[in-house]
């Protein structure tokens, strides 16, 4: 009997040279150049064994009826795990740069959202932070420090092989991901050239596999609650705030009415918690459904996702809708293509808590934590637009209930990818690859103020006010990528490609703002009803052409070289500095396969490293070296009975403005012990940026504030770790971890001309207008800037009421100066504080971060552990300045830790007195160690035997429980560590008003059918 069939790997790639052989015979025959095989059994019930260097064996009854299609499974070791650089996969033994691979498995554990969510803490030299921890925040990630001073560090995303800037990693669902690679060295992302300078993070999604159809249905439900209230002064404490404002008649009309006293407010049971009445226990659910199959010529995978996220304040959440679509086609042995698609539909709902403002008190927190505890006169604050006791005129809080029920925000967010290639093999080794994409980004923001809400009262000039604002983006890229690879007598390995691509961007946005609303009932459908105070439009384009190529060779798996060189040419330089050229160079030794280290059985990989290259930047706007000329009704002229709208210059031409170019060099080291169950990876490396993309301050002669520039440098060097281990393994029980650590330390090098600093002042109040933040040749960033706090004047300081002449002045005049008024140190001894004491009181960046995770199975039960940490790094906790300091504010509650005040019977304190009206200024009082150690995740899994699953018609299921940011370990006295709403590379760090972070529980399944 004549048996015949095909053996492919897992991607459907026929392979040649399997070895067949008839099971207890030596009979026997080989896959040809196609994978295909013919074979003589005596019977049907013969068996098959299939060898191939490299892959599992199998063994496979033979099928006389039809063709067989045998699929092999490689042997998954960590040194034959693949990972994707540059337009190529990679042996991870056979690596020359630094690249990290993702755990998506661990990263699955918890049910999440978007990718970016679960990569903090994962890979060492990757930072990840999101601002706030609202429905559908974004996260910030920065490879290996930030390089600019002014413009974006996020890193270049290729998704399918699309780059982008923006990931958009809310688009993405988490469980569609198949590999997430993190190229950090300039000798693997030197081939992305202009755009590769903050890393790379190349996303491949799931493909089809060769089987029957395999349905897969994820879903959770999930809990949220606020991790910790911030404690607030009761009722007790705010009375005898108030009693310390006001005079005694005046207390004798308010609190003190009706034959009450202080001692009458000592717990009471009627008080307010406005953090009780504007947080709740959110419910959010999260579906997952995919098919996936195919043939050895054909395959396919498709999933559509549902999520329900609601958010621990009320009325806000996200939602989203997703699908997607991917299939592989084999058209022939020497052709195949690629389809993928992938669409989602993003809702965000509620405002921000931390939106920028003018004015503290009109942020959200500002009405929750300073509304009254109590009332005197029975007023039902609750219900009021207003507390009737509060001057609106200078102070904008607003019933925080009847705000965030009214107010409405609805971002949505249309995300659309498309990508196909085709690639075509001319001889053994020798490819052509030619791939398309579309991608189209579409954002509409609503936002409709009512006469119920904190900017569309009546006390507000605008009255019910609304906003839309419409912003599309479209993209497209074609790439033409040939390739070859051949091994050389069983010695040479050699591999080379060369490239051509190019890349387009169109952007449109419009805006329009109206006002004085006549029909508020109707919603944003009323803007038409309103007046114009606002209207806004613009386009943009950008270019790139770019040429590629790289030349890998291998000698005995022992000695490696890789050179890369990328050329880009972009539309937003001038025609003179429209091109930037970037080379990369890399070697590496595996030394344990040397004669000399043969013999040492307990080591099982060894390998140096060492690369260096050149990157790009090319992040401005699309128009950044031309002048710009802005026309606007506001400089309208009269010519004869008729206005005309004026035009004036608003941007400098700078035909000279170029790339940013980082030079990176990187030593590391690759290590594996006892069958690799110990894994050791260190790398140090040290990045050098120059010709700095700034938007930089222009001398007032020029007639413009700012222009980009190319001005500064800018260094980062430092040390990463990672360490896997495999503690125990055996039949019912195995432990793994992975730990790893990073250091960084920046530095600013130079910056504009002979400039030595560079000052930054963060908008959260009109009354704090000083620099917050300073960038200073010679130090690292992020650096917090203000003035060392001293404490209070106490009363031996005063002499007849007046400051004592030998002790320093705050910056208010001597005999305006009263005990328990702010104290800060006189830098430069001339007896009184101003601008010239101002000096470095924090660090936003973090002397090291890092996560430490375990993997625990025992028979059917899987567990995770999961923490992560950031040490060294302070925050700016800008709540402290409104709430622990009363100034001369009545009727506003404050922190608890205010009660300890100075006051006469308290004189050693230093918390400010009541009524302090010193300058209003940024101090190391209110600096704090935003240092934490946090339980992330863990994640507690029940896999059904599969007998049992089979019972119930299923392939596999999975029962999980899981809790995230369960605990954390910190002395910041905010919501949580992990914080930074006006976040930049200038401006890490700082806290006012944040959406906090909350802790969750989620119940859920993994079925496959």
């Amino acid at each position: 009997m004549n048996v015949t069939g095909t053996v492919v790997d897992a991607n459907g790639e026929r392979l040649p040279g399997v070895s067949i052989l008839l099971k207890g015979t030596n009979t026997g025959t080989m896959t040809d150049m196609n994978g295909k095989f013919s074979i003589q059994v005596p019977s049907s019930d013969a068996i098959l064994r299939f060898s191939y260097l490299g892959y599992e064996s199998r063994h496979v009854k033979v099928d006389t009826k039809k063709m067989m299609n045998i699929v092999m499974k490689e042997q998954s070791t960590a040194l034959d795990e693949v990972v994707v650089v540059g337009y190529q996969e990679v042996r991870r033994k056979d690596l020359t740069g630094s690249v990290a691979k993702a755990n998506i498995n661990d990263m699955l554990k918890t049910p999440i959202t978007r990718f970016d969510q679960a990569l903090a803490g994962r890979i060492a030299g990757v930072q990840v932070s999101s601002g706030e921890g609202g429905p559908g925040a974004s996260f910030n990630i920065v490879v290996r420090g930030n390089n600019s001073l002014t413009q974006s560090n996020s890193p270049l995303f290729v998704i399918d092989g699309f780059p982008v800037e923006d990931a958009g990693a809310a688009s993405i669902n988490p469980a569609d991901i198949e590999s997430l690679d993190v190229l950090k060295d300039a000798s693997a992302t030197a081939i992305y050239g202009a755009r590769g300078a903050n890393g790379v993070v190349i996303i491949t999604t799931k493909k089809g596999k060769i089987g029957k159809p395999v349905i897969t249905y994820n879903g959770s439900v999930s809990l949220e609650r606020l991790n910790n209230k911030l404690d607030l002064m009761d009722a007790y404490e705010f009375v005898r705030l108030q009693e310390e404002l006001y005079s005694p008649s005046e207390m004798l009309e308010k609190y003190f009415s009706e034959g009450r006293t202080l001692e009458s407010y000592r717990n009471i049971p009627d008080q307010y918690d406005w953090q009780d009445e504007v947080f709740r226990t959110a419910i959010s659910t999260n579906h997952y459904l995919s098919i996936s199959g195919g043939t050895a010529d054909t395959r396919y995978n498709s999933s559509l996702s549902y999520v329900n996220q609601n958010g621990i304040i009320i009325n806000s959440a996200y939602t989203r809708f997703q699908g997607r679509f991917s299939l592989d086609q084999r058209i022939n042995s020497k052709l195949k293509i690629n389809l993928n698609a992938n669409y989602s539909r993003g809702i965000t709902s509620g405002s921000s808590p931390s939106a920028a403002s003018s004015s503290a008190s009109s942020s959200f927190m500002y009405s929750v934590w300073g509304y009254r505890p109590v009332t005197y006169d029975g007023t039902d604050l609750r219900t009021a637009l207003w507390d009737p006791d509060v001057n609106t005129a200078n102070d904008y809080r607003f019933n925080p209930i009847l705000s965030v029920r009214n107010e409405y925000r609805k971002n949505t967010q249309d995300d659309l990818v498309g990508n196909a290639f085709a690639e075509y093999t001319f001889i053994k080794g020798l490819k052509l690859k030619v791939s398309g994409g579309y991608r189209l980004k579409k954002r509409l923001n609503e936002a409709f103020n009512g006469s119920k809400t904190r900017y569309g009262n009546a006390s507000r000039s605008e009255g019910v006010n609304a906003s839309v604002r419409n912003y599309d983006d479209h993209g497209w890229l074609n790439e033409n990528v040939l390739s070859y690879s051949k091994y050389i007598n069983k010695k040479h390995n050699i591999s080379a490609l060369a490239g051509m691509t190019f890349q387009g961007n169109y952007s449109n946005m419009f805006r329009s703002d109206v006002q004085q609303i006549a029909h508020e009932s109707l919603g944003m459908a009323g803007m038409d009803s309103g007046l114009p105070k606002l209207i806004e439009s613009s386009i943009g384009e950008n270019k790139l052409m770019s040429y590629l190529a790289r030349f890998n060779y291998a000698f005995e798996s022992k000695y490696y070289l890789t050179a890369s060189f990328r050329a880009d040419g972009s539309s937003k330089f001038s025609p003179k500095n429209r091109w930037g050229y970037f080379p990369s160079a890399s070697v590496a030794w595996n030394f344990d396969k040397e004669n000399f280290l043969k013999g040492i059985d307990w080591l099982n990989n060894g390998k140096l490293r060492l690369s260096w290259g050149q990157t790009g930047n090319n992040r401005v706007s699309d128009y950044a070296y031309m002048g710009s000329i802005t026309p606007s009704m506001t400089y309208e002229y009269p010519f004869g009975e008729t206005y005309y709208p004026g035009f004036r210059l608003t941007a400098i031409e700078n035909p000279n403005l170029k790339w940013e170019t980082t030079d990176q060099t990187n030593l590391g080291i690759d290590l594996s012990f006892l069958g690799e169950r110990i894994n050791f990876t260190a790398d140090l490396y040290h990045k050098l940026t120059r010709n700095l993309l700034l938007y930089a301050d222009l001398p007032y002669t020029t007639g413009f504030s700012k222009a980009y520039l190319n001005i500064g440098k800018m260094a980062n060097r430092g040390i990463e770790l990672t360490l896997e281990t495999v503690n125990i393994k055996n039949r019912d029980f195995t432990w793994t971890s992975n730990f790893n650590i990073s250091f960084n330390r920046s530095e600013v090098k130079e910056l504009s001309g002979n400039q030595e600093t560079l000052l930054s002042t963060v908008t959260f109040d009109n009354a704090y207008k000083t620099p917050s933040y300073i960038a200073k040749v010679g130090k690292p960033l992020g650096l917090m800037y203000g003035y060392i706090y001293e404490g209070t004047y106490k009363p031996e300081d005063f002499e007849n009421g007046v400051l004592k002449s030998d002790i320093p002045t705050n910056g208010s005049e001597r005999n305006m100066i009263h005990p328990g008024d702010a104290r800060y140190k006189d830098i430069n001894g001339d007896n009184k504080v101003d601008e010239k004491d101002q000096t470095i009181i924090g660090r936003g960046e973090p002397i090291h971060v890092g996560g430490f995770t375990n993997n625990f199975t025992y028979k059917n039960f899987d567990l995770n552990i999961f923490f992560t940490w950031s040490y060294g790094n302070d925050i700016l906790n800008a709540n402290r300045l409104i709430f622990e300091n009363s100034l001369t504010k009545k009727e506003t509650n404050m922190f608890a830790s205010y009660a300890d005040r100075w006051t006469p019977q308290n004189p050693q304190s230093n918390i400010p007195r009541a009524g302090d009206n010193s300058p209003r200024v940024f101090s190391s009082r209110v600096i704090e160690d935003g240092s934490y150690l946090r339980l992330k995740s863990v994640a507690l899994g029940y896999t059904l035997p599969r007998k049992i699953a089979r019972r119930c018609s299923l392939e596999s299921a999975r029962i999980f429980i899981t809790g995230e940011n369960l605990w954390t370990w910190t002395s910041y006295t905010g919501y949580d560590p992990e914080v930074s709403v006006r976040n930049s590379a200038l401006t890490p760090g700082f806290d006012f008003s944040a959406y906090p972070r909350a802790y969750n529980f989620s119940l859920g399944v993994n079925l496959s059918f």
